[in-house]
């Protein structure tokens, strides 16, 4: 019994590494700001939405991207284009300066990790402005989704529900059951 354990022991430490499950960092060690991937660095520094707004998108409150990439379908008239067009403009140059913004602290906290200079009181402080700056990108965002249900009409809120592929399309404040 012993032996047989003692074989089985021998045998497990004899495993090549390669064959343990790699760890989902795996990879990500190369990275230059290794909390964030290429991509991620992308949208921030683009003022993309990343899902940020997602609570107001699928609540009825259309965001202006979308809007404009649905206009045609929506029969946006001049002047709800040009309003559109103006809030998406606004939105994304807010979300970008903060996007920018966090990318550079998320890159000084790497920085500060890599360095070994991290010290609780700078991890707190990173992580209080981080927070702050990760707020400024969604509040960019959520706070163009609730003018732009304004700029539609309820007919063309519920069309662009439809339109996403949302279901239960009904205007935002309309809080009819259905039966």
């Amino acid at each position: 019994m012993r032996s047989r354990s003692l074989l089985l022991a021998l045998g497990l430490a004899c495993l090549p590494l390669s064959s343990l499950p790699a760890s989902p960092y795996a990879g990500q060690d190369s990275r230059e700001i290794k909390a964030l991937s290429p991509e991620d660095v992308d949208s921030l520094l683009a003022g993309k939405g990343m899902g940020f707004a997602k609570v107001a998108e699928l609540n009825g409150f259309p965001g202006p991207a979308h809007v404009l990439e649905l206009s045609e379908q929506l029969r946006l008239n001049p002047e709800q284009r040009a309003r559109t067009e103006a809030l998406f403009a606004s939105m994304s140059a807010k979300a970008s300066a903060a996007g920018r913004a966090l990318v550079e602290r998320e890159r000084e906290l790497d920085r500060l990790f890599a360095s070994r200079a991290i010290t609780p009181l700078r991890l707190h402080d990173s992580l209080v402005e981080l927070g702050r700056l990760q707020s400024q990108v969604r509040a960019a965002h959520l706070e163009a989704h609730l003018a732009q249900v304004q700029i539609l009409t309820p007919e063309q809120n519920v069309r662009y529900a439809q339109l996403r592929g949302y279901g239960g399309a009904v205007a935002p404040g309309d809080h009819r059951h259905k039966h």
